[in-house]
């Protein structure tokens, strides 16, 4: 059985980590760079560098800062934010990203996935999705979750798997910054409908939230961001209890 993986996400503005509720009120977390190297000590499987503003101000994401983050660690670490075309992939590859997250872009150009594939690899490929219910159906947001999508977001994902995404990053926005838990049930009905690793995000507010999703959904992977931040959950504890309920971690 693989290893499950416990993922911090560095959601960036600014130069500055920041996180809110429901994708509004940001409020500053701290310095990436410091950030990213504290979570590599502490036993984080990956990280998640997202620049979430960068498409929403049309522009590429901050590759100096990219380029610090990545000197301070020593686990996976996947970027995203303002990525339109093969050249903004590779010049995130080359600052030192192991994988590229993309977003609006991908909804946009839906071939840009097949491109990044087949250029990179699709092991380099997570295609994030923000999702929130409308009517009692999944959409698909974009742009930080500003623009509603006629996409339901279960039949985009699998689009997006059958043109060479390795991952995919699902973020429920109805959950985001709420610490009610992930949404499990809906998290268990898009992985039992695809073949590549579902990292879940959206929603965790305690060690319990981990498990749970985990047991319940059978996500690859678990994203977070205040509950790290902040210091509420630390990684060293959060594994020792995963463990304790007999879900495999490194």
């Amino acid at each position: 059985m693989l290893a499950k993986r416990i993922i911090p996400c560095l959601d960036v503005k600014d130069g500055r980590t920041v996180k809110g509720v429901n994708f509004v009120d940001l409020r500053d977390a701290g310095d990436p760079v410091e950030l990213a190297w504290q979570y590599s000590q502490q036993g984080a499987d990956e990280l998640v560098f997202l620049d979430i503003t960068a498409t929403h101000e049309k522009r590429k994401t901050t590759i100096d800062l990219v380029k610090a983050v990545a000197r301070q660690v020593n686990i996976p670490f996947t970027i995203g934010g303002g990525i339109n075309e093969l050249h903004d992939a590779e010049l995130l590859l080359n600052a030192g990203a192991d994988k590229i997250s993309i977003n609006s872009a991908a909804v946009r150009s839906p071939t840009l996935i097949d491109e990044l594939a087949r250029a990179f690899g699709r092991q380099f490929v997570v295609v994030a999705v923000d999702t929130r219910v409308v009517d009692d159906k999944n959409f698909v947001f974009l742009r930080g979750g500003r623009d509603k999508t006629a996409l339901e977001t279960e039949d985009w994902i699998k689009e997006a798997e059958s043109r060479g995404a390795g991952e995919i990053l699902l973020t429920s926005m109805d959950h985001d910054g709420t610490k009610g838990g992930f949404d499990c049930d809906f998290l268990k009905r898009v992985n039992s409908a695809i073949h590549i690793p579902l990292i879940a995000s959206g929603g965790a507010g305690n060690q319990q939230h981990f498990v749970d999703v985990f047991e319940q959904a059978n996500v690859d992977a678990a994203l977070a961001a205040s509950v790290f931040h902040y210091g509420e959950i630390l990684i060293p504890e959060l594994k020792k209890t995963l463990h304790e309920a007999g879900i495999v971690v490194r």
